[in-house]
């Protein structure tokens, strides 16, 4: 048989045909992609916003303990699962960066840090105001609050180590393992009503046997987790886009003083 060529349509391509994540993980070829994305992901934000506060503050009922201060929930639970997503996401991109060597695990590592820093922020001031009111005080040394805090100081700690290296293929593989290493906490932010005894009451939402929440309150809650799972969608992809022309730059800088030097 004659071996295929162009013009022999029964000739295999001997190029192994590239998935779409191979395709992507080019910076120029990732922004391209993804800057299309980035508005249509803000307008379902901002809908999925206003629509969960309306529901939350005009079709939620109030809590026969506490009143409208429950509503606070809607802002404070979304922000806590935030917090924990966010170390999600840069426990998978740390391991992108160890095993995969992804070229943009370590953007996506960078860009999420501030971002899990601010929902973890949120959650514990949110928390506060909303424990007040309920539990009489705005802080108590219990585990959840307690294993949150200390989330807040590892989202600290990476940013911290990003900032205290010039070469960033090193700082990417140190924050790497530091953020695997941080990952342990986050079963410990989960099960921690479980094995201690804590103000926070256990799963009401996603349960074996079914939400105990009613639906009056499961509807603007879940509206509210979209709404901010999409916001961090779109704020991480801004982030990346930022820290690719950031590195674009620096790099056009190192080559023209190297220029000017020779």
């Amino acid at each position: 048989m004659s071996p295929m060529t162009p013009d022999n349509p029964m000739r295999h391509d001997p190029t192994p045909r590239q998935r779409w994540w191979q395709r992507i993980a080019h910076p120029g070829q990732f922004v391209a992609w993804t800057t299309p994305w980035l508005w249509p992901l803000t307008a379902l934000t901002a809908a999925l916003l206003a629509l969960g506060l309306w529901f939350a503050f005009f079709n939620s009922p109030q809590d026969y303990q506490m009143g409208d201060t429950v509503r606070i929930m809607y802002v404070h639970v979304p922000n806590a699962w935030l917090s924990q997503f966010v170390y999600a996401v840069m426990t998978v991109s740390a391991l992108g960066t160890l095993v995969w060597r992804h070229p943009l695990a370590d953007v996506s590592m960078k860009a999420a840090a501030p971002l899990g820093a601010l929902f973890t922020a949120l959650a514990l001031f949110t928390g506060a105001l909303w424990g007040r009111p309920t539990w009489g005080t705005f802080w108590e040394w219990d585990g959840r609050m307690t294993s949150t805090l200390v989330l807040l100081f590892i989202y600290l700690g990476i940013i911290a180590l990003w900032r205290a290296f010039d070469d960033q293929l090193r700082a990417a593989r140190v924050v790497a393992v530091f953020t695997l290493v941080g990952a342990i906490n986050i079963p410990i932010i989960k099960f921690s009503v479980d094995w201690w005894n804590t103000l926070h009451q256990p799963a009401s939402v996603f349960r074996p046997d079914g939400p105990t929440m009613p639906g009056s309150i499961l509807t603007p809650l879940f509206v509210m987790f979209f709404a901010f799972t999409f916001l961090f969608l779109a704020l991480h992809l801004k982030a990346m886009h930022t820290e690719i022309k950031r590195r674009r730059v620096m790099t056009l800088e190192r080559r023209l003083a190297q220029g000017v030097q020779a």
